[in-house]
């Protein structure tokens, strides 16, 4: 089972690392100090759980868990050191809740619960877009998508590492996904849960941030009010 460590507080992180060296069948594939660090590490290291605190600067861990909630993966088991959050965190579909300091053995309970709700449905992505591969073919998730761009009479889907022809315009795929996809502007359409903050640039001018990715694509101001009312709503 692959884990990504998010907390603020390198003790913390330290500590729970050291926790899982005891465990078996568990790889710690990362370890991140707030959540758009966690967000940016999704793509690459693909964990099957996020060992989540709650209370970090920037974006906390209950607005990443929302961010992240109706998914098979990755489960959210919060580790904090506050019992008050615990409704919330169960409300947003966290797997467990743990007490700081984490004691072994409710580790251990709470990765074992992991596995159940892992092994009680396989992982359904998001959606599907339909690609062309040399003229054939093919489907691809939609989460794995980072950005998609109108190109002349084209879309192109950009993944980490690779792009695909779609056969889908954005218009299309706006309303088949209406709450999993956000516009950028006329040419650009992005998964809602990659949008980790935006840039203003001395010109004015304004950039996203999106997990998974250096491309920052610009914003146009017809849509920024929706985009920043979203980070705002987490």
């Amino acid at each position: 089972m692959r884990i990504l460590i998010v907390d603020d507080e390198p003790l913390a992180r330290a500590r729970l690392s050291a926790l899982l060296q005891e465990c078996s069948d568990v790889e710690v594939v990362g370890s991140v100090g707030d959540g758009e660090a966690a967000l940016a590490a999704l793509s690459e290291t693909q964990p099957d759980v996020l060992l989540l605190d709650i209370n970090m600067p920037g974006l906390d861990g209950k607005t990443l868990a929302a961010r992240l909630a109706n998914r098979a993966r990755p489960q959210i088991v919060f580790c904090t050191a506050y019992e008050a959050h615990a409704v919330h965190a169960f409300e947003l579909g966290a797997a467990d809740y743990l007490l700081k300091p984490v004691r072994p053995e409710r580790l251990r309970e709470a990765l074992k619960r992991v596995r159940q709700r892992l092994q009680s449905h396989a992982r359904e992505p998001m959606g599907w877009l339909h690609a062309r591969v040399r003229g054939e073919p093919i489907r691809i998730a939609l989460d794995e998508v980072i950005w998609l761009l109108a190109e002349e009479k084209y879309v192109v889907a950009h993944r980490a590492g690779d792009q695909l022809l779609l056969d889908e315009s954005l218009r299309q795929l706006e309303e088949t996904y209406p709450d999993h996809l956000i516009r950028l502007h006329r040419n650009c359409l992005v998964p809602a849960y990659r949008l980790i903050g935006l840039k203003t640039l001395a010109d004015g001018r304004v950039l996203a941030r999106l997990a998974g990715t250096d491309f920052s694509p610009e914003v146009s101001r017809r849509n920024l009010p929706a985009l920043r009312k979203l980070l705002r709503m987490g």
